[in-house]
């Protein structure tokens, strides 16, 4: 669920919670190498590293609970973490600058399919596959569609968290009497009403790259993995329901701080953009959801990358610190609350296995509805990285530059 949000930036075991998160594909797995064909991990160094820590997709809303308990289970290997925060669009920019310059100071970043897409592309991130780790291997891991968000990384990251998403309206029942229940009632909705629906910048945002990823699936595009070639009646879409969106916010806090006062009432959501900030009181506790007609799932998840690059004894840690996240226990902890739900990337983990208060949220915050669907939605994976790039690039120059923020 990308993008998604800033919070305070402490060194852990004590990082903020999310209040001010919120204030402030299918790609080709590369072949499978065979075990002998694999390196051995590098082992630990036998004394406490320090490890950078950058979040740029909202992901330690989920896992910092798990980092506190590394912390607290394994001082001896990792001395503290340092956690810092940046925007998506930054990320590769910013870890290729270091790497230049052989001055890395982040050894796992926290990060969504854009920023894994932007990585890939320019060839940043640690190729984990190459080690001889069944502790990270993906057959013992994920299945369904979280194996096919795992497969997009190409063995240069785990998927640490998954979700069905969306897309999926949020609206206002005392302001939308009749929610649109399909794309071309959303259309004809916007122009009744405009100003009043609003999504953020794709490539800064879980809800809206998931709103555009549906799109394709929702008009009946010729080819919803392919967005330059395949894509006519979604670009068309989008174009024409920008006539009626007043501007883009940078990212999904800055539209939900409007939906929540007032200032518009539909936005773009996800089944954990939904629940988690009605948890947070940042949108109304009542607020609706709406399911478009013919939608198809399209699977979000969060990610744990390595920058290439890292001393030895650094490299050994930072797999350490993944081999953690995804042990059963420690993956109960991303259902949280509500925030990427379901939560878990690893298969077999249950909500009866999370801590109690996120069994409370769950039940008090989550929608029977969002079971049913799980269970009857096709889920088809993101674009991958290559086309998501390109999904981004058009929307930026077709779509977005045709309003300015205000």
């Amino acid at each position: 669920m990308t993008d998604h949000t800033s919070r305070a930036a402490p060194e852990v075991g004590g990082v903020t919670r999310r209040a001010a998160v919120l204030a402030g594909a299918a790609a080709l797995a590369l072949p499978v190498l065979g075990r002998s064909a694999r390196a051995a991990s590098p082992a630990l160094s036998g004394r406490a590293v320090t490890l950078g820590i950058i979040d740029v997709a909202g992901g330690l809303a989920l896992t910092q609970k798990i980092f506190d308990n590394y912390s607290a289970a394994h001082a001896d290997r990792v001395a503290r973490f340092a956690i810092s925060r940046a925007p998506a669009p930054e990320l590769a920019g910013k870890v290729r600058a270091m790497q230049r310059a052989s001055r890395l100071d982040v050894d796992i970043i926290l990060t969504g399919n854009d920023g894994l897409a932007a990585g890939l592309e320019m060839d940043l991130w640690e190729d984990i596959s190459r080690f001889n780790d069944p502790a990270l291997d993906l057959e013992t891991l994920y299945e369904g569609g979280a194996r096919k968000m795992a497969d997009m990384a190409r063995g240069c990251g785990m998927l640490t968290s998954y979700s069905q998403s969306g897309p999926l309206l949020q609206y206002a029942p005392s302001r939308v009497s009749a929610p649109p229940t399909s794309a071309q009632a959303l259309l004809e909705w916007a122009k009744a009403h405009p100003n009043r629906m609003i999504y953020p910048r794709p490539s800064n945002s879980g809800p809206a790259r998931i709103f555009m990823m549906g799109l394709p699936y929702l008009l009946g595009d010729a080819d919803p993995k392919e967005p330059v070639k395949g894509w006519e009646k979604t670009w068309a879409y989008l174009a024409e329901l920008g006539q009626y969106i007043e501007y883009y916010p940078s990212g999904t806090a800055a539209m939900l701080r409007e939906f929540g006062q007032g200032g518009r009432d539909i936005v773009a959501s996800t089944m954990g953009w939904d629940i988690n900030p009605r948890v947070l009181g940042v949108t109304p506790r009542d607020s609706a959801i709406s399911v478009m007609e013919g939608f198809h799932f399209v699977a979000d998840g969060h990610y744990a990358v390595i920058p290439k690059g890292l001393p030895q004894d650094r490299l050994a840690a930072a797999l350490d610190v993944l081999r953690f996240m995804m042990v059963p226990e420690q993956q109960a902890f991303t259902y949280d609350e509500g925030y990427l739900f379901p939560g878990p990337a690893r298969k077999g983990v249950t909500l009866d296995m999370a801590p109690e208060a996120s069994r409370k949220v769950i039940q008090e915050y989550g929608r029977p509805l969002y079971d049913k669907l799980i269970a009857v939605t096709p889920t088809e994976a993101p674009l991958d990285p290559k086309a998501l790039v390109a999904a981004f690039r058009r929307w930026d120059e077709q779509v977005g530059s045709k309003k300015t923020a205000p």
